[in-house]
């Protein structure tokens, strides 16, 4: 399974302060879970960004931004983001951000 250790570093970096957070291997590489849920992942060098069905057309808009078709078909509500728009820190805590406010508008998961 191969996926960019060091955009792992700055995501757990950013999800620091948070005691919510696990990591998982899935898809192929590396899914961070916010209570549960799954907020973004890193697929490669790319980033997997869990940014809900209403956020989705104005994120894929963005530039570096496409859509997630893992499966063969557009999975809607997740977007990959390319390298180039991760460079800056600034950049990835925003797409970060954007995974984190929909992941927590979501209701707790049953145990």
């Amino acid at each position: 399974m191969a996926f960019d250790e060091g955009l792992a570093e700055r995501i757990r970096e950013y999800f620091l302060h948070r005691s919510d957070v696990i990591e998982k291997k899935m898809f192929g590489g590396l899914c961070f879970m916010v209570s549960d849920h799954m907020c973004c992942g890193i697929v490669k060098e790319t980033l997997m960004a869990r940014v809900g069905p209403d956020n989705y057309a104005q994120c894929l808009a963005k530039r570096y931004a496409s859509e997630m078709d893992f499966t063969g078909k557009a999975m809607k509500g997740m977007i990959y983001v390319a390298p180039e728009g991760l460079e800056s820190d600034s950049d990835l805590a925003e797409w970060l951000s954007t995974c984190l406010t929909f992941v927590e508008s979501l209701p707790a998961k049953k145990r």
